[in-house]
């Protein structure tokens, strides 16, 4: 077991390497094989090793840390490419832009086809071999001079302040079922006066998971159409750690 947590290289960049491999870190059974092991070497190797080993590690931060966090929930085949280094962690953002046609709003559809400029999934599915930790979402919205795909992707999505509506209404975030985000009122997506703070931007305390097989439903939800003008689009996105090749 030490020798093969001391030649993986590909996973001396994550500080929760240990939920990776399966391992329990204050296991006596490791324990005793990494003393067993460390007696087995000569000076040199053993010097080395206890340094690998005993080297502080950089702190993870943002939404990366949160996905190291959770690597325990990572689906095996996921688990096997970040072991081999086939994959990697990597900061993104899911996003999907759709009409406010109705009071009821699908951000993320079966139907839909991965397209630039509109969304970067397709079939409300992540990609093989992607797991996303979602730490946070971003909801905007914006008036297309018309409905022709050209029109809409240049749109200029503003804060949801502007569109009352659509602010007093409310946004769901399931994945296969699960709820990641229960009925959640679109104002906390109100970021007008926060200097710090991404526009649009609402951070989950809890972050969650999102596996590459299973579907994203994003739900936004109006009281009323009132004040809504024609060809008025939503632009939702997910933001944390995306496992990629």
């Amino acid at each position: 077991m030490l020798g093969q947590i001391l030649g993986m290289e590909a996973l001396d960049e994550y500080n929760n390497a240990g939920a990776l491999l399966g391992l329990d870190n204050d296991s006596d059974e490791l324990v005793g094989e990494v003393m067993g092991a460390l007696r087995r070497m000569n000076p040199i190797q053993r010097a080395k090793a206890v340094n690998k080993i005993t080297a502080p590690p950089t702190p993870s931060k943002g939404s990366r840390a949160e996905m190291e966090k959770h690597f325990p929930e990572l689906p095996d085949h996921i688990k096997d490419g970040l072991k081999k280094g086939e994959l990697r962690l990597a900061d993104t953002i899911i996003y999907s832009i759709k009409p406010v046609s109705s009071k009821t709003i699908k951000m993320f559809e079966t139907q839909d086809d991965k397209e630039i400029g509109l969304r970067n999934v397709s079939n409300a599915k992540l990609p093989k071999n992607q797991s996303l930790l979602v730490s946070g979402i971003i909801l905007l919205a914006g008036v297309s001079a018309d409905a022709s795909k050209d029109k809409i992707m240049s749109t200029k999505f503003e804060l949801l302040e502007e569109f009352p509506a659509v602010m007093n209404g409310e946004f769901s975030l399931k994945c296969n079922k699960r709820q990641i985000v229960p009925e959640t009122a679109n104002r906390v997506f109100a970021t007008k006066n926060f200097s710090l703070v991404q526009a649009g931007y609402f951070k989950l305390a809890n972050p969650r998971l999102i596996s590459d097989d299973v579907l994203i439903e994003m739900t936004i939800e109006l009281g009323t159409m009132d004040g809504i003008a024609n060809n008025t689009y939503i632009w939702a996105g997910l933001h944390g750690t995306v496992t990629t090749p």
